[in-house]
């Protein structure tokens, strides 16, 4: 009989997807923190953490589908650079892509965010 089990029987499949959470809500506010500091406000900190918090107005659909692919494809890559190497390197170059998948996922959703809010 089995009991309650994950869809992957590698353990290290959880570490990996909260990290690139937690990686792309640091690169979010990352980014909204120096476009706040650059536009003089007086706590960009604290103004970047309202910013990421009150992200309640969707994006248009034709950004929210780039959006997807751009994770679908970062999250396509980093598996089959995973599922292509192995040891030591293995960790490294997922490392590598996931980071940099990542990154441009947030970006892309930073350069839209900002523009449909100067639209209004």
């Amino acid at each position: 009989m089995y009991l309650a089990r994950g869809a992957s029987d590698d353990p290290y499949v959880l570490p990996w997807v909260l990290g690139a959470i937690g990686l792309y809500a640091l690169i979010s506010y990352a980014l909204t923190y120096r476009t706040r500091a650059r536009r003089g406000s007086a706590h960009p900190a604290r103004d970047a953490l309202h910013d990421l918090k009150d992200r309640e107005d969707p994006q248009p659909c034709e950004n929210r589908f780039v959006s997807r692919v751009i994770m679908l494809c970062g999250a396509g890559l980093t598996g089959l650079v995973a599922f292509l190497t192995s040891g030591a390197v293995r960790v490294l170059a997922v490392g590598l892509v996931a980071v940099g998948a990542v990154t441009m996922w947030a970006y892309y959703d930073h350069r839209t965010q900002r523009r449909a809010s100067e639209q209004r």
